[in-house]
């Protein structure tokens, strides 16, 4: 279905049943029902496609339309087109069972063949496992049980898995294995909603497609990479989540390594799922590893205390609902990680991440080297201007490339400049979620965006020493920094060994 004022997507996926996990929780609402309607306005889904919602809640299918049209409204971001809303309404049901119900899947299992279609065929479903990690390996079971894990020669099934994937490698590892016993890996979609992103699938675009930029991503012209994914909020009511987990587990193994193997991975052979994937892993086989004794020199922690995010006033983390008042869990970590490879050998790369922070911003800067000759004496070398190429991710998607350029008047002044460009709205406006080109490729079978079981599980080796080496211990308390802040006075130091300083959260 085409709405006006969308452009259209080139291939329209297959007619399928979305059965979604979770459809109540906050997830669902706030980013994949959103993120299903704008494929609908892009022309993207068949006539034949249907949404079941499942829930533990005692609701039917008019009560989660009218969810789904209210989440429309507050999580949209713009007005919903009524004939676009209604489409996806009509193809709408809800199914209630508990995930531990074999009889509840069994009856999923039949309201699913119903609605596959008219034909009384083989029908393609897709599996959204919007839920909490403990309830996976519980559901995937019980689909196995009632059937719906198997694909027919004309049927495909996937199942998509929201992180976190596991909370080490052990665990990792293990759910990996435990997916596999029921399916087979091209069945199962691990999804990093971060790939989503138009500026993140142009990391590779922008490196491979420009032969001006991929001759200077070497050692000897790159001073430093650092990348950044900062947030001003603080947990929002996830302080259940977050206690258990802390910006180390819920960022770095996934999203932060899935920006770095972009930005630094060698040329792929080509596009494909294979190529990209391997050239992804053999980057994270080239991290060095974080000795035990080594991590305070490449790894620090933070927590937020009480302070002010712009003119918001803000809780301390121990302050917040559901967070114990003793607690060491990190809402600020930083690293400098080194690759021995060819191209990087000697080349620092800083990853940050943390919430309460003075600026929401996901970012990659990458840092040349200062000319070899200074031609402009006049120009003092605290304010040289740097040349850096940046990938923004967020508030807005682009690229710049900041550079000196000289100054009008009679003297030889040199001003740092800058030439920037900005990825335009696409098919979705201003509305995407970052969730819309995932559903797409699981629906059409392209794992390209999704990461392998063994990109994870190494994801989790590197930060292995880092979790044992911060697991609680008494008389030991967690760096500080205030809320609206740069971070923890630590984090700079970290970077000051080498020469470097943390580009400025603006």
């Amino acid at each position: 279905m085409a709405i006006s004022g969308s452009s259209r997507q080139s291939e329209k996926v297959h007619p399928c049943v979305l059965t979604i996990f979770g459809v109540t929780g906050d997830l669902a609402q706030r980013l994949l029902l959103p993120s299903i309607y704008n494929l609908v306005c892009a022309g993207s889904l068949p006539d034949e496609f249907r949404l079941v919602g499942v829930g533990r809640r005692d609701w039917n299918d008019r009560t989660l339309r009218n969810f789904l049209t209210d989440s429309l409204k507050q999580f949209l971001g713009g007005r919903p087109q009524p004939r676009a809303t209604r489409w996806l309404a009509e193809r709408t049901v809800y199914h209630k069972t508990t995930f531990d119900d074999v009889a509840g899947f069994t009856a999923l299992a039949q309201k699913i063949q119903q609605l596959g279609g008219r034909r009384k065929g083989p029908v393609n479903r897709l599996y959204y496992l919007a839920v909490a990690p403990e309830f996976i390996e519980q559901i995937v079971q019980k689909l196995e049980q009632s059937g719906q894990a198997t694909e027919g020669e004309d049927a495909w099934t996937r199942v998509i898995v929201e992180k976190p994937f596991g909370h080490d490698v052990a665990s990792a590892t293990a759910l990996n294995q435990q997916l596999l016993k029921t399916l087979k890996e091209d069945q199962i979609y691990r999804i990093d909603h971060f790939a989503g992103k138009d500026a993140v699938q142009d990391l590779a675009v922008f490196r491979f497609s420009n032969a001006l930029f991929e001759p200077l991503w070497h050692r000897s012209l790159i001073d430093c990479v650092q990348i950044t994914a900062s947030e001003t909020v603080g947990v929002e009511g996830r302080a259940e989540f977050y206690e258990h987990s802390g910006a180390l587990r819920d960022m770095v193994p996934n999203h932060l390594m899935e920006l770095m193997s972009h930005i630094a991975m060698e040329p792929p052979v080509s596009f494909s799922v294979g190529h990209m994937r391997e050239k992804q892993l053999e980057l994270l086989d080239s991290v060095r590893r974080i000795r035990p004794r080594e991590v305070s020199r490449h790894a620090v922690r933070g927590q937020y205390t009480a302070g002010k995010v712009g003119r918001k006033a803000v809780p301390a983390y121990r302050r917040e609902d559901g967070v114990n008042r003793r607690s060491q869990t990190e809402t600020y970590v930083a690293l400098k990680l080194e690759i021995d490879n060819w191209r990087w050998s000697g080349v620092p790369f800083f990853l940050r991440t943390g919430k309460s922070l003075a600026k929401s911003v996901t970012e990659i800067a990458v840092q040349f080297r200062p000319a070899p000759a200074r031609l402009f004496p006049n120009v003092a070398s605290a304010t040289a201007p740097v040349n850096q190429i940046i990938f923004e991710m967020k508030p807005k998607q682009g690229i710049r490339l900041t550079f000196g350029a000289r100054a009008p008047g009679l003297e030889n002044q040199v001003f740092p400049s800058d030439m920037a460009f900005e990825f335009p709205p696409g098919p979705f406006g201003g509305n995407a979620k970052g969730y819309e080109r995932p559903l797409r490729d699981a629906m059409l079978g392209n794992p390209l965006l999704f990461p392998s079981a063994a990109f994870i599980e190494e994801g989790w080796r590197l930060i292995q020493p880092l979790l044992d080496a911060w697991a609680p211990r008494k008389g030991r308390d967690i760096p500080k920094y205030a809320a609206g802040s740069q971070g923890p006075r630590e984090a700079e130091t970290l970077l000051a060994h080498t020469g470097h300083k943390w580009r400025e959260l603006e």
